[in-house]
């Protein structure tokens, strides 16, 4: 491995939360449990959504889309440090640091397209509901998760090839359980200012777009259903939006959570412990939010469980 600027660097250091041999099964256990939760649950919504013809429709299609972008997003950190932690290594090759870096920025992208998405779905349904069917047609809603990949994908292609013009020298060691854009960036000895720039810009242009689509998209929900007469209308408007208002705020206040940890603490460790948060807790509650407050789900899963036990009988039989 190369110590200076014109040597290519060929594997970096993933530190992970601790260096204490005795926590290192508990680390193990603890993020195991959440990965297999995590898959599990989203995997069953999946599959609910799948074998339920009263579940196609546009939110549940959305949906569906949300829990694959879960699993792929747990999937492209989590793995990797369980199996650091098993072989006792702290390596990560350079490609594949870059690869994670990119996977990482495309689903953390497509989490965001697809809340702002969901938003506005429920925002059709409440406030022009005659028309939803109309509006929310297949074509618009596989466009919707196509422009999300495209975006998506161009800004994660984006921020990898700057970072591969960049210079590292004799850190190597990333404070961190996976490949992080920002820290990554903190590594390079060489000129950092278009990275910065561009990860900054990006930053907010994809945080603050999705975020103000759905801020909008609440206001006039809200308006809608103040305007509702009965109580028992307002309820069932409003009943239709709690699953998803709870994964926004759960997914923009762990991820704000996150930011403004990191700013007040600068400590390297402290971010990496609350970024778990939002790349590992969020997707493993969303099936849980989903799933509990929605009768739609529960019956479909209860169905579904009960197709697997008869045909698990008849191939027994």
């Amino acid at each position: 491995m190369g110590r200076n600027n014109d040597t290519h660097i060929s594997e970096f250091l993933l530190l992970g939360f601790s260096g204490e041999p005795a926590l290192q099964p508990l680390i193990f256990g603890l993020f195991l449990s959440m990965y297999l939760i995590t898959v599990l649950g989203n995997l069953l919504i999946i599959l609910a959504v799948s074998s339920d013809s009263n579940l196609h429709t546009p939110m549940y299609f959305f949906l569906s889309n949300l829990s694959l972008v879960d699993i792929c997003f747990t999937s492209t950190t989590v793995p990797k440090m369980l199996w650091n932690i098993q072989t006792e290594s702290r390596v990560i090759t350079y490609a594949g640091c870059i690869t994670q870096m990119y996977f990482f920025l495309l689903f953390a992208a497509l989490d965001d397209f697809l809340l702002a998405v969901m938003a506005y779905d429920r925002f059709v349904a409440i406030c022009h509901p005659l028309h939803y069917m109309i509006i929310m047609n297949s074509w618009l809603c596989g466009l919707l998760v196509l422009m999300s990949w495209i975006m998506g994908s161009l800004n994660s292609l984006l921020q990898s090839l700057i970072v591969l013009r960049l210079s590292f020298c004799m850190d190597f060691e990333i404070p961190h359980f996976f490949c992080e854009l920002k820290q990554v960036i903190q590594l390079a000895c060489s000129d950092t200012f278009l990275n910065n720039m561009v990860m900054y810009f990006v930053s907010v242009l994809l945080g603050c777009g999705p975020l103000a689509g759905i801020l909008y998209s609440y206001s006039k929900i809200v308006s809608s259903i103040r305007a509702i007469p009965s109580a028992q209308g307002k309820y069932k408007a409003f009943s239709t939006c709690a699953s998803h208002l709870s994964a926004v705020s759960l997914f923009y206040g762990t991820s704000l959570g996150v930011y403004l940890s990191s700013a007040a603490t600068h400590s390297s460790h402290s971010s990496a412990a609350a970024s778990v948060m939002y790349t590992v807790v969020t997707p493993m509650l969303n099936p849980f939010i989903y799933s509990l407050r929605n009768k739609d789900i529960k019956r479909a899963l209860k169905r579904f469980y009960g197709m697997a036990g008869t045909k698990g009988t008849i191939i027994l039989r």
